[in-house]
């Protein structure tokens, strides 16, 4: 009898980023995997990188922005077509620089009523629902 393999899961971290009662999210280029869908900020954990040190260096590296990050939210498993995604949100707070996108085509400062606005990426959709119920604080 054959073993079934289990997929690898892909951990990706999300940023709740807050500033002035607004949060931050991008849209996907339209050449990305999930073309113009809206996602917080964030990106794939590289190996031997701990989740936090993944969002620190993801906000850096595509909005060049450094942040400070604090309390663990939750996570969001989804498959996709391109495999097994693990999203691990994480309330995230600016410290420095002016954003300048480098992976995105747009981004905005929406409040919670806002969110349901936007076209979001499936394993975001949680942290969207969980922020609209209130339990997330900003």
């Amino acid at each position: 009898m054959r073993e079934s393999k289990r997929p690898e899961i892909i951990r990706v971290t999300a940023a709740i980023l807050a500033k002035d009662g607004r949060i931050l999210i991008a849209k996907r280029r339209a050449n990305d995997r999930l073309a113009d869908k809206w996602e917080f900020a964030g990106g794939k954990i590289e190996e031997n990188e701990t989740p936090e040190e993944c969002l620190k260096r993801e906000l850096k590296e595509e909005f060049n922005i450094e942040v400070t990050v604090g309390q663990y939210i939750g996570s969001s498993t989804y498959q996709y077509e391109h495999g097994l995604i693990e999203l691990l949100a994480y309330r995230t707070f600016w410290e420095d620089g002016n954003i300048s996108l480098k992976d995105h085509d747009d981004f905005r400062w929406v409040s919670v009523d806002q969110l349901s606005e936007y076209d979001f990426a499936p394993a975001d959709l949680p942290f969207v629902d969980k922020l609209r119920r209130g339990d997330i604080q900003l």
